[in-house]
């Protein structure tokens, strides 16, 4: 089950990274990245209150627990760490194509399965093992094909934005893992939803702050923000494909480092919206390493039945 819902969560997380592409085309980072944390908020908000009042009943997926200061501050954590990859990743693919953003997260499990392995003790048979390396040579090779669109992984500080925002996710990954993990294995055994909920009213208000500090004083001087209705498209995606994630990791036997390779399977979708929507170039030699990681796709699922 918990496999079936990373596949969710990928697909889901495939489309939440085209909506963005499309909302920053021209478009301002911090006030779309500001909104959608204020949509996403609103979109927990009613679970919060509603379980408060008793409206939500403890046994549904959607109650949220209430804790206290010694709970939430795990949870602000989990804030700035998001935030600030969100913040690189957005810069990243505002300047970079979505053809070669997506290789580029994809490689982000291969920092999770080293934190895994070292951290969680998690351990991939053979099957996983012949997945894990497939992607990594798939992804290895889409990232290659980028050079051909006359991009210099070494002396572009948007590629660096976007390896920097890989670092982070890769850490925020293995924390959801110590979040939901419960005290007997090691983990502070928080609530999903109530993760989920309140790191993003987190993120709202450290944005508000961001915006009046930082982006409003030269706000006329930088890209001028205008809406878009992908907006909000982002940050219905982004919940779904998030609740998908906590669900997976909350249930027994799931392992985050298997969780974390099939969530970068979103490059897929981003590749096809990216050929079809966003009319990029150097398709055809990518077609074969996206193949690869299908394959790749294939072996874990495999390996993890």
């Amino acid at each position: 089950m918990w496999l079936i819902l990373a596949f969710l969560s990928a697909c889901l997380l495939g489309f939440y990274d085209v909506f963005k592409k499309k909302s920053l085309k021209g478009n301002a980072v911090i006030p779309v990245l500001l909104l959608n944390t204020l949509f996403s908020s609103l979109i927990f908000l009613p679970f919060i209150i509603g379980s408060r009042q008793g409206l939500i009943s403890e046994d549904s997926l959607f109650y949220t627990h209430q804790y206290g200061w010694a709970e939430h501050r795990y949870i602000l954590l989990k804030s700035c760490i998001v935030l600030s990859s969100w913040l690189f990743a957005y810069f990243g693919l505002k300047n970079l194509p979505i053809t070669i953003v997506g290789p580029i997260n994809a490689t982000r499990p291969v920092m999770v399965l080293i934190g895994a392995l070292t951290f969680f003790g998690e351990r991939l048979n053979l099957w996983q093992w012949l997945g894990v390396i497939i992607a990594m040579v798939g992804l290895w090779m889409l990232s290659r094909s980028s050079k051909k669109e006359g991009i210099d992984f070494r002396h572009n500080k948007w590629i660096v934005f976007v390896v920097l925002a890989n670092v982070l996710g890769a850490v925020s990954g293995l924390y959801d893992k110590f979040l939901m993990a419960s005290p007997a294995n090691h983990g502070v055994g928080l609530d999903k939803m109530a993760v989920q909920s309140w790191y993003n009213i987190y993120q709202f208000f450290m944005m508000l702050a961001m915006l009046f500090l930082l982006w409003w004083p030269t706000h006329k001087k930088t890209t001028p923000f205008h809406w878009d209705w992908c907006i909000i498209l982002i940050s219905i995606f982004l919940s779904a494909a998030d609740f998908a994630y906590f669900y997976a990791l909350g249930l027994d036997g799931a392992m985050i480092s298997i969780v974390s390779m099939v969530r970068r399977g979103s490059v897929l979708v981003s590749f096809l919206f990216g050929a079809i929507i966003f009319r990029e170039k150097n398709l055809k030699a990518k077609v074969v390493d996206l193949l690869l990681v299908l394959l790749s796709m294939l072996f874990l699922f495999i390996g993890s039945k």
